[in-house]
């Protein structure tokens, strides 16, 4: 993970002061490419431990076309609690105490943050326990999941640019087409958060399966990370699924950005000197549209410790 940390170091080095949406700040250099050759291993942090478990849990949900954070909740997965608790207490049915700001106050005051994990504990088992309630707060609007599985069209069907991407390698590897796209503009304000990860595009040479994914925004702390190992997995379940080997995994980047509050965990990390990769391990014959946890497994992850930091909302 080399080209990871050479990208920290630019940042730090060369990046620009900019405010951000979450009045945070960045430094933030613009136009990034990192390419990983997926034979050499499972691009998968090892300067500080990444929850691998989390990472698949989420692209699962996408691949299912599932948009409800319900399901992430019953995998133990609170990756997009935030979104859809801010829908809840925006509400005029929330009737708790006051929330507004609550990602940034929490993080500057010790009594609101244990107020604030009490009611997002709330949110949490209401999400759980009320199909209603969660159908209402737990949906966060047409995200990945409805763009890649089912796409609104004109004429008032539906578009599963995931099957017609797999259909597409199959049977015209060498099309220039095999593209899938998130960024809707028709219903962008309909969404919880916009998509960050826009469009990825797979390339067919010599039996092996590769994907260029472009990000239009990247926190490179927390995120990148995490985007990295999501669509290197994404590369390797297509690539079974076709019946062709993993090639490159290309991750493209607009706004690349290190948020000023993670300067000093960046800072730590950079200090480590990087493992070797683990090994990806799937279920033979499942189609990944079929498959669970368990069928996506790693061998040999032995990271440095974790790093916390706090989440930009």
């Amino acid at each position: 993970m080399k080209q990871y940390l050479a990208l920290c170091e630019h940042i730090l080095d060369q990046g620009a002061q900019k405010e951000d949406r979450t009045g945070t700040g960045t430094l933030s250099v613009f136009g990034h490419q990192m390419r990983f050759d997926l034979a050499e291993g499972f691009p998968l942090m090892t300067t500080k431990k990444t929850a691998f478990r989390l990472i698949v849990s989420e692209l699962l949900w996408f691949i299912k076309g599932d948009t409800n954070v319900q399901t992430l909740l019953k995998d133990n997965n609170h990756i997009w609690d935030e979104w859809a608790f801010a829908q809840w207490v925006e509400s005029d049915e929330y009737d708790g105490p006051e929330m507004n700001d609550f990602g940034r106050r929490a993080q500057r005051d010790p009594e609101f943050a244990e107020l604030y994990k009490k009611q997002m504990t709330l949110f949490q088992e209401k999400v759980l326990a009320d199909d209603e309630f969660a159908k209402k707060y737990g949906d966060l609007g047409p995200v990945y999941g409805k763009q890649w599985r089912s796409w609104a069209a004109t004429d008032g069907g539906q578009i599963d640019q995931l099957k017609n991407v797999v259909e597409s390698i199959k049977n015209n590897p060498d099309s220039r087409r095999h593209l899938v796209t998130a960024w809707n503009p028709e219903f962008i304000d309909d969404m919880a958060l916009p998509p960050c990860h826009i469009m990825f595009q797979f390339y067919v040479a010599d039996g092996k399966l590769s994907c260029q994914l472009y990000q239009r925004s990247a926190d490179v702390f927390l995120g990148v990370p995490f985007n990295i190992a999501s669509y290197a997995l994404l590369t390797h379940l297509v690539a079974q699924e076709c019946g062709l080997e993993p090639g490159e995994f290309i991750h493209t980047t607009g706004d690349t950005h290190l948020y000023v509050n993670h300067l000093e965990q960046v800072q730590e990390q950079l200090s480590r000197e990087p493992k070797a990769l683990p090994t990806l391990n799937l279920t033979e014959g499942k189609s990944m549209f079929d498959m669970d946890m368990e069928d996506i497994q790693i061998e040999g992850y032995d990271p440095h410790p974790r790093i916390k930091a706090p989440v930009a909302v």
